[in-house]
């Protein structure tokens, strides 16, 4: 890409656009559009057609999309299917019209088959039965992988895909309905310790700056000193810090072609972590000494998730951001935000 390339990332205000703003702008990158979805909704098609023919972006990184942790995609199944369906068949198909260079689709691991063998390699997509709490979600983003292979194959277009793993960072989700599981622990741990220290004040600008404080969550930490997490804590995930998922974007849209990655490509760390284990990572960074309780009525989700990033090291790429760090690189950003 030239440094004046026209370059357009769908879903620039959201954790990961955000954080390719910031890599393209770091990279020397000036002519980054950039609309809000108030300004242009990506599930319209004409509006979003109309914005392609206008104009012309050479690049597109599809980083849009609606998105939410385990509870969120239990309550809203029909509109994460439906959304995420709309979205990536409007604007693949608009930057396929408009002659775009290159698109980058952003993908999720959650398209793996529950029992998927570990780690998970990219030739394991639809082989077994997805994860029934995110299923919905999963259909539409394993549709747009579909979509942007059968349009290279048809068309002759150049359009990656790329499925990161969990991730965190600047401008994550801290609403407790809808956020992933890092977001919610860390702000559950800070509230924490806002309350023992009686910040009221800093406590009402955090519910207005990150969204409602369930009632539960404030009982459990006030009452009983203690923060109340889903299920047993035994699962494993993988954390990916969302900077170091903006280079690898940016890394494979400059140096490879869709023929050389193949359908789609993994982006991660090659290690997970227990739930139980991350939560105290948490806590420590935090600096919180509230109890923690896991509630085992609830859900776990899928026992483990650890992605194969054999592929894309073998391109030339590595994570440069380990997980402690990423964790307190991401509470400083959160204190920035909710106490400065």
């Amino acid at each position: 890409m030239n440094p004046d390339a026209k370059i357009y990332v769908a879903g620039h205000r959201g954790l990961v656009g955000s954080s390719l703003v910031r890599a393209l702008q770091s990279k020397g990158f000036t002519n980054i559009l950039m609309r809000t979805s108030a300004e242009l909704d990506l599930k319209d098609q004409a509006a979003t057609e109309a914005f392609f023919e206008e104009h012309r972006p050479e690049y597109v990184f599809l980083a849009a999309a609606k998105v939410g942790g385990i509870v969120a995609n239990n309550t809203y199944k029909a509109r994460f299917i439906y959304e995420n369906l709309i979205i990536a068949c409007n604007v693949i198909h608009a930057a396929y019209k408009c002659g775009a260079k290159k698109l980058l689709n952003l993908g999720s691991s959650c398209i793996y088959p529950r029992s998927a063998p570990q780690p998970l390699k990219e030739e394991y997509l639809l082989t077994g039965t997805l994860e029934s709490t995110n299923e919905p979600y999963a259909v539409a983003k394993i549709a747009a992988i579909k979509l942007c292979r059968y349009y290279n194959e048809q068309y002759g277009t150049d359009f990656l895909s790329a499925m990161p793993t969990n991730l965190f960072g600047p401008h994550d989700n801290f609403d407790f309905e809808t956020s992933h599981v890092l977001p919610a622990l860390l702000r559950k741990f800070h509230l924490g310790r806002l309350i023992n220290n009686k910040r009221i004040e800093q406590i009402q600008k955090d519910e207005a700056l990150f969204g409602p404080i369930p009632q539960d969550v404030t009982d459990a930490l006030t009452q009983k000193r203690e923060v109340v997490l889903w299920g047993t804590g035994t699962p494993y995930r993988e954390f990916l810090h969302v900077d170091d998922l903006a280079e690898a974007c940016i890394f494979l849209v400059q140096n490879h072609t869709a023929s050389e990655i193949g359908e789609f490509i993994n982006i991660g760390t090659g290690k997970d972590i227990q739930i139980k284990h991350l939560a105290e990572i948490v806590k420590e960074v935090v600096g919180s000494d509230v109890a923690i309780r896991w509630d085992t009525s609830k859900p776990d989700g899928t026992p483990q998730k650890k992605m194969d990033i054999s592929r894309i090291q073998n391109l030339g790429w590595q994570p440069q951001i380990d997980l402690k760090t990423g964790i307190k690189m991401f509470y400083e950003w959160y204190r920035h935000k909710s106490e400065g």
